[in-house]
This record gives C-alpha cells, structure tokens and sequence, in this order.
C-alpha cells in the first residue's frame, strides 16, 4: 500500500467518524473533527514540494475543506435556515475516497479554502493573545464566518471594469474600522459583497490584503475596491456588504467579528461612516444588533466614475 493511499484512507476515516458524531447528535466532537480534517486537507493543499497530487485534486480537496468548515460553521449556529447539512455533506465522501481518480464537476459552487501559513508546532500557543470576545456566543456565526475565499495577504480585489456611456462605476476606499480590540486582531481583512434582497450575491466577492496598521482603536486599510457593476445595473433593495474578519488560533479558523453595509440611496460621492453590526452577517438586513454602543465605525469614500 503506497503513502498515498494510506493518507487517503486516514481522510475518509477522520470524514467517516465526523459524520458519524454528526449524526449522533455529538456535535462538540463532531466540529472538533471537522477542524481537524479541514487542516489536514488545507496543509495538503499548502504543500508545494509534493508530486502525491495535481494540482486539480489539490483544489478539490481545497473545496471539500470549505464544505467542512461551512458544515462546521452551521452547527455552531443553530438559528440559521441556510446552513450545510449533513446530507449535503455526506455526498462528498465517495469524491475524498476516490480523490486520485474523481474527474467530475465538484456538487457545490464553493471555493478552494484559504491558503494559510501553516503554523509549526509552539506557534500556535504564541498568538494566544487574541480574546475571546465571542464566548458567551458559543463561537456562533453564519456559514460565511469560514473564508471560502480568505485571501493571501496580497488579497483578491479586482480591477475596475470598462466604462459604458451614460454608466456610472463606484469605488469604494476603505479607509479604517473602529474596534474596541482592534489591536489584538490577528491577519484582519474586510470581505466585500453585493447582495440582492433575498442575500443572493449579484457581484464577485472580493477580499482585501490583510491590513498591517493599528493605531489605537482602530485598524487602517487604505485601500480602493472596484464594484463590479455599473452602479445603474444593480437591482433595487440590494447593498454593498462588508464582513470584518480575523484569525482565530485557538479554533484554527478565520471569523466574521462583524459586518456592515451600504444600501443603494447611500451611494453618492464623499465621506461616508457606516455602523457596524454583530454576526452572523445578515445579509438580508432583517435582524440586526449593533456591535457597541461605543462611537465606532467602518470609515469609507465613494468615487463615482461616469463616461459621459
């Protein structure tokens, strides 16, 4: 039996037993196990130095992370309707079982989970600065606080598109968020979505790079994002999201701390300070608790480019 198959067989027994406390209801032990396979896979994914497997299975076992980590998300937070199940999940063990030889479309449109520096041994302990601000929560969040899309430290936005006669394009400088514990957040970036009314997205998700610079209670981004559609092209009701988020090292996971948003009357050039509320981020706007009654927020500028 080569090395190969020996670790593909560990994968879909860690995935077996899982599932298994899954099912039973044993959902402490079952996130546990979720966490721990997801980190397995993840560090296969990181590994740059290993012919074991290509680079199209490396990004399959990338998504079946995600899958983990979102599956891992929806027990941690009961009060969502929109959450992985089981039976979802469960679909992808024949692809984990037969990884080297699965050819088909991945089930889910999710993305690859982030790439991460994978931390040696003691590490870990190191960045145990971090506060557990979220405890009395249970570590709750919705399935967007693991990062299908978290990014390198460079980030993922993208370019601003061409411009149309008549159109009107929107960027977005993310200037700097307040945050009573701004200086204990570790890799924090911002998330930035459009979504409609039913919280479908309507644009790409971009991640900015992680922001290097606190300064007392806040963290600085400085930092432009392109919105990828002409702003008369957006459908009505919907609004621009963005999702803080920060490295956890004692879950081992990147969370939402909280999120805010833009709706489509707010879009007009200048300054514009917007409040923060608590996750899970709800993207339908629907129930909403602010974060802090302190006098903190995420600071923006609008650019409207128009091509008269």
């Amino acid at each position: 039996m080569s090395d190969v198959t020996k670790i593909v067989q560990k994968w879909h027994a860690s995935f077996r037993k899982a599932t298994d406390f899954d099912s039973w209801g044993q959902l402490v032990e079952a996130i546990d196990e979720y966490h721990i396979l997801a980190r397995q896979l993840q560090k296969q994914v990181q590994s740059t130095n290993s012919p074991d497997f290509t680079e199209e299975q490396k990004k399959t076992l990338g998504k079946i992370a995600t899958c983990l980590e979102m599956r891992s998300a929806s027990l941690q937070c009961t009060q969502t309707k929109e959450d992985f199940k089981l039976e979802d999940l469960k679909k992808l063990e024949n692809i984990i079982k037969n990884i080297q030889t699965y050819n088909k479309e991945f089930p889910f449109d999710v993305q690859p989970v982030p790439l991460r520096k994978i931390l040696a041994p003691g590490e870990e302990e190191n960045l145990e600065l971090e506060g557990e601000e979220d405890a009395a929560a249970g570590g709750a969040g919705s399935t967007e606080a693991f990062p299908p899309r978290a990014p390198a430290s460079q980030g993922t936005l993208l370019p601003r598109l061409p411009s149309e006669p008549g159109m009107s394009l929107l960027t977005i400088k993310i200037e700097k968020i307040g945050l009573k514990d701004a200086g204990q957040c570790i890799d924090p970036y911002m998330t930035i979505s459009v979504k409609d009314l039913n919280g479908v997205d309507v644009n790409p998700v971009q991640d900015t790079p992680v922001a290097t610079r606190k300064e007392d209670t806040y963290i600085h981004f400085s930092v432009e994002v392109e919105i990828q559609r002409h702003v008369e092209k957006l459908p009505k009701g919907a609004a621009i999201f963005f999702e803080f988020k920060h490295y956890k090292p004692k879950k081992r996971f990147t969370s939402t701390k909280c999120f805010g948003f833009m709706e489509m009357d707010e879009i007009k050039p200048g300054p514009i300070v917007i409040e923060l509320y608590k996750k899970p981020t709800d993207f339908k706007r629907k129930k909403l608790q602010l974060l802090t009654k302190k006098p903190l927020y995420l600071h923006l500028h609008q650019t409207l480019h128009k091509d008269s």
